[in-house]
């Protein structure tokens, strides 16, 4: 079988199981018999699609591939264990924090760690580090305005290619910045 995949992907792909893949990075999928690809990648090819924004995501999208192509799971060593804190009562205090977040994949983590993700009146701007380099004035005003409550999160070109290392770098961000200030 010609499984197919993304430079993105590829860890998970690892770590599913699976020992006899081929990186594609020009989404050219052409003889695939499967391709792993990232949700919101668009193929005509058989195709498993696959979430890696959470430690959460991470860890159903390697039970999926693994499920499916009947692999056996390596071991994750450290990243096994590897988990944000889901103690209700910090959970409860997280919910008390508002953030209006700029990205679908900032929204699935700051959600995810328990803050509550608002339109209006946030705490707290968080933003892929991607849109201050584009010509969004609404933003750099919010930014402005926001002063030191504003999070530059590293997008995929600024990110390890491994999603555990980029999903950990991304929840440590998040944590120290969101967390600490009164």
């Amino acid at each position: 079988m010609k499984i197919y995949t993304t430079p993105m992907c590829q860890e998970v792909v690892r770590l599913a199981g699976v020992s006899k893949y081929t990186v594609k990075q020009d989404h050219d999928f052409t003889g695939a018999d499967l391709a792993i690809v990232l949700s919101e990648t668009e193929t005509n090819y058989p195709n498993i699609k696959i979430k890696l924004n959470t430690f959460k995501q991470i860890y159903e999208s390697i039970d999926l591939i693994s499920n499916t192509l009947k692999t056996e799971k390596l071991d994750m060593g450290e990243w096994g264990d590897d988990h944000v804190s889901r103690e209700r009562v910090v959970m409860d205090e997280r919910k008390k924090i508002k953030v209006k977040v700029y990205s679908n994949f900032i929204r699935e983590i700051v959600d995810d760690m328990g803050f509550s993700v608002v339109k209006e009146k946030p705490d707290f701007i968080v933003f892929p580090d991607y849109m201050k380099d584009g010509q969004n004035d609404d933003l750099m005003d919010e930014i402005k305005f926001m002063g030191s409550r504003v999070v530059e999160i590293p997008s995929h070109k600024k990110a390890p290619l491994n999603p555990l290392e980029r999903a950990q770098m991304r929840y440590k961000i998040l944590e120290s910045e969101l967390c600490t200030k009164p």
